[in-house]
């Protein structure tokens, strides 16, 4: 089969990008997907249910990496990736803050200014609370913002506002100009009525009857066909058996570990590594070398657990980048729904959200099934351990008596990101070009959380979503 466009991953970013694109009825859209749809009547309820995790051990709808997540000691981890139409945005929590402007003209990148982000922002959501000139009302992505609050997050918030914290109206408010300053707010969530709105849901569902999409589900791509310096089509596996498909433009949005996997697998990535798994080179580009995630350690406390309401409904942001969570129930209740463990409890979180510690994500085989090695490295950076020791320290203050132990454990926000960054053309560490295209090689992009150049000062979720509608401009 033929295509104009093959989008490989309808995750957050694919969805909206398989939406747009075939908007077009002369453009012939096919999206491959690893993970099943949501016909399935046991996987549109664990996707749809807004107030839990579907992650645990009985989901159908993740997939599971190892990782490092420090050197001294060695301290390992579990990322989970959404592996269904909707991708992580269809199992997450609903966090949906914008990346602030500042992340953005950061960047210094063209085309990715924030006065360029801002539009594609409004246009991807409807704020039923605010509105005004930096909210968007007529995109089919719904946000709302707990209101009334009780049980853990009132108490955490009113231990913040009594420390002498401003309480923040609006999240997604802040503006060159006028930058938040460090307080604590509820979180815009993109939930309603207790089902979550994700990118597969509201984009890439309602698109599923134009002539011109085509929806592959449970089909695996193993290779990126690349002849004569251009990407010409993709191996995959598939329900029936292996299967290849071409297309005129071909664009990864597997995720920041799927698509930089690919790129690998296909002899785009670092010359030396590839060659050590034994996979001729295409293109010598430093995938995966420079990976970015929040760091986050854990404090379990023993408050009054909030019923019936999302894990996270408010975060306290420092002026020193950290962002304190106060989740609502323990880590078994957000994924399983089950609230009736006494043993499991609310805990808060401390997360760095401008770390300074890079990771990587490198080719482990030429076999498409063996997983990549992924290491986060959090612990390299000593300014990133002691922000989280000062955060850690903040929290036990807020928490007073309800610190359940002393010591903080080591996890990570699961925001994985940067494995293919996008860069100006004398970047050496660039992948990607201002407009996804991958260097080196011809009608080959990639659209998702792997092209950010710098990890964004919020949860990447909205901004990668963003980043999908906006990349529609480009994959031409």
């Amino acid at each position: 089969m033929h295509s104009d466009v093959l989008i490989v991953g309808a995750g957050s970013a694919g969805s909206v990008l398989a939406e747009r694109l075939s908007a077009d009825s002369s453009c012939r859209v096919t999206v491959v997907e690893a993970g099943p749809g949501a016909a399935d009547p046991q996987v549109l309820t664990q996707i749809s249910d807004g107030l839990r995790l579907p992650i645990g051990t009985a989901s159908s709808v993740v997939r599971r990496y190892p990782t490092t997540l420090t050197e001294d000691p060695e301290r390992h981890a579990q990322i989970m990736r959404g592996a269904v139409v909707g991708g992580s945005g269809a199992v997450n929590g609903g966090y949906f803050c914008r990346g602030l402007p500042s992340d953005f003209d950061g960047w210094a990148m063209p085309g990715w200014a924030w006065a360029d982000v801002l539009p594609h922002f409004l246009a991807i959501e409807t704020d039923v609370d605010f509105g005004g000139p930096l909210h968007g009302d007529v995109g089919p992505i719904i946000i709302q913002r707990v209101t009334e609050f009780d049980g853990c997050t009132a108490t955490f918030v009113d231990a913040a506002i009594s420390a002498g914290y401003r309480w923040i109206e609006d999240l997604n408010g802040s503006t060159p100009d006028s930058p938040l300053p460090p307080g604590v707010g509820a979180v815009p969530l993109n939930i309603n009525g207790g089902t979550r709105v994700g990118p597969g849901g509201a984009y890439l569902k309602p698109a599923m009857d134009r002539a011109g999409l085509t929806v592959l589900t449970d089909t695996r791509v193993r290779r990126i066909k690349i002849v004569g310096g251009r990407a010409i089509g993709v191996e995959c596996h598939g329900p029936a058996g292996p299967v290849d498909l071409t297309a005129d433009r071909i664009v990864l949005s597997a995720g920041a570990i799927g698509s930089a996997h690919l790129l690998m697998l296909s002899g785009v990535g670092p010359q030396q590594a590839l060659n050590a798994a034994g996979v001729p080179v295409v293109a010598d580009l430093p995938v995966g070398m420079a990976s970015a995630d929040h760091p986050e350690w854990v404090l379990p406390v023993d408050w009054t657990e909030t019923h019936g309401l999302p894990p996270l409904e408010a975060t306290l942001s420092t002026d020193d980048g950290l962002e304190i969570r106060p989740y609502t129930a323990g880590f078994g209740a957000m994924v399983s729904g089950s609230r009736d463990d006494p043993g499991d409890h609310p805990h808060i979180g401390v997360a760095l959200m401008r770390p300074r510690s890079r990771g990587r994500v490198r080719l482990s085989s030429a076999d498409p099934d063996v997983l990549p090695t992924i290491e986060h490295r959090y612990d390299r950076e000593p300014a990133d351990v002691a922000a989280l020791g000062a955060g850690a320290e903040l929290a036990r203050e807020l928490a007073g008596a309800h610190v359940k132990g002393a010591t903080a454990s080591w996890s990570t926000s699961q925001h994985l990101c940067g494995t293919a960054p996008m860069g100006r053309d004398d970047d050496a560490a660039a992948v990607v070009d201002a407009h996804c295209r991958v260097r080196g090689v011809d009608g080959l992009w990639v659209v998702d959380g792997s092209v950010l150049p710098a990890i964004p000062s919020r949860g990447p979720h909205a901004t990668i979503v963003m980043l999908g509608h906006r990349a529609a401009e480009f994959v031409v």
